[in-house]
């Protein structure tokens, strides 16, 4: 028997200042067990896209779900700190999330993950300019119905971004999960995923025609990044290649996710209506430049606006 969620209420958060972007998914603590010793910080990429938005000004408030425990208040200070709120019903009263990264001698890594993924089930009140979700969020029941729900509510009264950041071991099996994320697409206006994401959901297929099936289940703009090779953005009507950035690299950790929330930032002001193809290369430029000045800086640690919208270096040394 197929059980269906009552569907879900997205709240304005507390604050007086009007909520443009609301993020739906995981947070959770990145654990990472070395020779050296034990590090924690926060992550998930739903949680680091809030986080990367509200580095660039923008008014944004997080659906997720976190313990009331240390970890989940590390979380809460870690995006109060960029000017992220937390939606009601963030803490349903499960522990908070962490991923353990041990790692051998060699730099080899073994994962273990302890998440639970559930949300509160409600009738909407308000809903944002753009409504983001993805990654463990949209496959890990019971929340991941919760999710789909919200989504299946929200198209076509705002727009919504999914960046499905397949992690293999979390998403079930390959058809399993291919299903899952097809099954989103037609609640999507943008889906952007990288191409390993892309390899992995439609192995044998070219990154174009991956596109251009995604195109086809309904999304409006499709986004695939390439790393180094840069990053290509398709619509129906248009595509277009945006080149990398050379940079000096300290890690690549969130620039996926920095990359998304310039993207989203991008977004804001272009609106899905009218994606030319140089508005596509705009938008491409910038989700570029943020994702290069995050790489060129340990840690997950996107930009600001300022910085954004600052001249590029051609050389910078990472630090």
């Amino acid at each position: 028997m197929q059980i269906i969620p009552e569907p879900l209420i997205v709240q304005e958060p507390a604050s007086n200042q009007a909520t443009e972007v609301v993020v739906v998914g995981e947070a959770l603590v990145d654990i990472v067990v070395s020779s050296r010793g034990t590090v924690e910080h926060p992550g998930g990429s739903p949680a680091n896209v809030a986080y990367g938005l509200g580095r660039l000004g923008v008014p944004t408030a997080l659906l997720t779900s976190i313990g009331d425990d240390p970890h989940g208040a590390a979380i809460e200070r870690h995006l109060a700190s960029a000017g992220v709120e937390l939606l009601a019903g963030t803490r349903p009263g499960v522990r908070t999330a962490t991923a353990t990264a041990t790692l051998a001698s060699d730099g080899s890594a073994r994962y273990d993950f302890d998440i639970q993924w559930e949300l509160p089930r409600a009738t909407p009140t308000t809903l944002p300019k753009i409504l983001h979700t993805g990654s463990i969020a949209t496959f890990l029941e019971p929340g991941a119905a919760a999710v789909r729900e919200l989504l299946a509510q929200a198209h076509q009264r705002c727009v919504v971004t999914y960046d499905p950041n397949i992690r293999p071991a979390l998403v079930g099996s390959h058809a399993q999960a291919k299903t899952t994320f097809e099954e989103l697409i037609p609640f999507t206006d943008v889906v952007k995923l990288s191409d390993e994401d892309a390899h992995w959901l439609y192995p044998g297929l070219s990154l174009e025609d991956t596109s251009r099936r995604i195109l086809d289940l309904g999304s409006g703009l499709v986004v695939v990044t390439r790393g180094s090779e840069g990053s290509m953005l398709s619509t129906p009507a248009a595509q277009v290649l945006v080149p990398s950035i050379k940079s000096a690299v300290a890690d690549t950790i969130g620039a996926g996710d920095s990359y998304m929330s310039a993207l989203i930032y991008g977004l804001l002001h272009t609106g899905v209506d009218r994606l030319t193809p140089e508005a596509l290369e705009s938008l491409g430029g910038r989700a570029t430049k943020a994702a290069a000045i995050t790489v060129r800086r340990a840690g997950a640690n996107p930009p600001t606006s300022d910085e954004l919208l600052a001249g590029l270096p051609e050389h910078q040394p990472a630090n």
